[in-house]
């Protein structure tokens, strides 16, 4: 069964829909504002790689990564987060990084 990408017209999100193969296509909804206007997006095509390979790939981008560089830091989010199957949203990345940077400037007791 076909993996399709849609794009929802009310909130822009993109999103992925298992796609069975029968005669009548049934309506989709949105899973973020359950909208039905959705539109079947164009997507690159991928092949399935292994954990281990994926991991090795995510591990060869990290090592150029400067982690005093925000944008750097949610751009490598962005991807480990898409390459590992968790596609997380704008607001869902910020709560993370914002989280991240409260623990590290948290004082260790003495």
């Amino acid at each position: 069964m076909p993996i399709y990408e849609y794009l929802c017209a009310g909130c822009r999100r993109r999103f992925r829909k298992l796609v069975g193969m029968v005669a009548g296509e049934a309506s989709l909804a949105c899973p973020r504002c359950g909208s039905t206007e959705v539109s079947r997006l164009i997507s690159r095509f991928s092949r399935l790689r292994g954990e281990d390979e994926a991991l090795d790939a995510m591990a060869d981008e990290l090592e150029g990564l400067d982690e005093n560089d925000p944008k750097a830091v949610r751009r490598m989010m962005r991807t480990l987060s898409r390459e590992m199957g968790e596609d997380m949203d704008e607001e869902e990345l910020e709560q993370a990084l914002l989280e991240s940077e409260e623990e590290g400037t948290e004082e260790a007791p003495e």
